[in-house]
């Protein structure tokens, strides 16, 4: 399974749900998914936020490496889930990748008990960097019992 966390810039949220669900599947000893991220309007090459650096390291993810990209077809195989994480990147979705499995990560988590986006901390405060994370950490919690349970192949 292909996990693709998306958000608007790839450069706040998608980099920490990507370093986080790594970091949380590797310690429920999760494997046979890979998870990456990418943009709706992702300025192709920007390093991750200031501010989304220094709540990886504080969360024990390193986003030091990380590059903004965005979306294309070509990321996309009959195997990916991709993990919106606010409503309003669901409806451009389809457009690029109309093979893959689409949800906001809040309803895929909750199977569909909820679907809360993720606020977006742009331009926010290291506070508002570190609510944001952690709402996907509570998230990806639901998420990784989720793929778990149903295998990492689909």
């Amino acid at each position: 399974m292909n996990v693709i966390f998306v958000c608007t810039g790839n450069t706040c949220r998608s980099p920490l749900a990507e370093g986080l669900a790594r970091k949380m599947a590797r310690q429920r000893g999760i494997s046979g998914v890979t998870f990456a991220s990418a943009g709706t309007g992702a300025p192709d090459g920007s390093p991750a936020s200031d501010a989304s650096i220094l709540v990886g390291i504080e969360r024990g993810v390193d986003l030091s490496t990380h590059r903004a990209r965005t979306l294309t077809s070509d990321m996309i195989d009959d195997d990916t889930l991709l993990l919106a994480l606010s409503a309003s990147h669901l409806p451009s979705l389809p457009a690029v990748a109309p093979e893959a499995t689409v949800y906001l990560l809040d309803e895929y988590a909750s199977r569909g008990e909820s679907q809360r986006s993720v606020s977006d901390p742009f331009g926010g405060d290291l506070d508002d960097y570190r609510i944001a994370a952690d709402d996907i950490e509570a998230m990806l919690r639901g998420a990784l019992d989720r793929i778990a349970a149903e295998g990492a192949s689909r």
